[in-house]
């Protein structure tokens, strides 16, 4: 599977399935690509497969704005069309447009 076959998009507003946070992707991996001591600190019975899509989000909660790592069968549609906070939005995106970021064109592949 590449990122073409992903769920989800770069630039599109998503959520956590289980977790209070949301946020917009910036990259995806195709599978599993971070650190074994990252994926074995998730509990067990939550711990993703491996082999499976992983997006990485510029994420927000009520408190604070952070980097995420998830993967796709942890994350759902956010449609509530609000912008994502978070400080490095603008600096990979140029805007919002129906609802989906849009990727700067020095950072579109």
């Amino acid at each position: 599977m590449d990122a073409r076959n992903a769920k989800f998009q770069i630039g599109q507003v998503v959520r956590h399935r289980r977790y209070p946070f949301r946020g917009v992707i910036f990259d995806v991996d195709p599978t599993f690509s971070n650190s074994e001591e990252w994926w074995l600190s998730i509990p067990e019975e939550v711990r993703p497969t491996k082999d499976q899509p992983f997006y990485h989000l510029f994420a927000e909660n009520a408190e604070t704005t952070y980097v995420a790592y998830v993967s796709e069968q942890n994350l759902l549609v956010d449609d509530s069309g609000k912008p994502v906070r978070h400080p490095d939005v603008s600096s990979v995106f140029s805007g919002m447009q129906g609802g989906q970021y849009i990727l700067r064109s020095e950072h579109a592949h």
